[in-house]
């Protein structure tokens, strides 16, 4: 009885552990492995082009005040001589005044430099609209602690950075 015992033994065995993997039905489909790429020619990213912005949008500019520039709406040089001629009694009506640098303007101020026959050149700082300029100083010296604290770098450089020598001629 002991072949039989041994049977039944081995079929049991068997019969619990099913059949092998390999011979047992699929009970789901088969998952699909993608078959491998073969790689081309590589390509960077493609980056959109730049647009401009859409009218109406404000786009920064730098300020202007960073940099004196010839004025294009300041005041004339001729302005500038007939204010110091005025009340502000800078210079006499007899002596001749010859505009030798600019205006330029930084922000809402302006630089001017005129040469006075018999005298030494004159530096004059003004502020305010072309038409009507108010006088911030004038003379030799014209880095006063008013220039020096409150007006835009562009007219700072020239008139407290700037040797005589090397200040812009027209």
């Amino acid at each position: 009885m002991r072949p039989v015992a041994l049977a039944v033994l081995a079929v049991a065995v068997l019969a619990g552990c099913g059949a092998p993997p390999e011979l047992r039905e699929p009970t789901a489909a088969p998952t699909r492995t993608a078959a491998p790429t073969t790689p081309g020619p590589s390509t960077a990213p493609t980056t959109p082009p730049a647009t401009a912005p859409p009218l109406g949008t404000v786009t920064p500019t730098p300020d202007a005040g960073l940099v004196a520039t010839p004025c294009r709406n300041g005041p004339t040089g001729e302005r500038v001589v007939q204010l110091l001629r005025g009340r502000a009694g800078v210079l006499p009506a007899n002596v001749r005044v010859q505009v030798r640098t600019g205006p330029l303007c930084a922000a809402e101020w302006q630089y001017t430099v005129l040469q006075v026959t018999g005298h030494e050149e004159l530096q004059v700082v003004t502020r305010g609209q072309a038409t009507a300029p108010t006088l911030v100083t004038a003379g030799t010296d014209v880095c006063t602690i008013e220039v020096r604290a409150t007006s835009p770098a562009g007219i700072r450089a020239l008139a407290c950075d700037a040797a005589p020598a090397s200040r812009p001629s027209a």
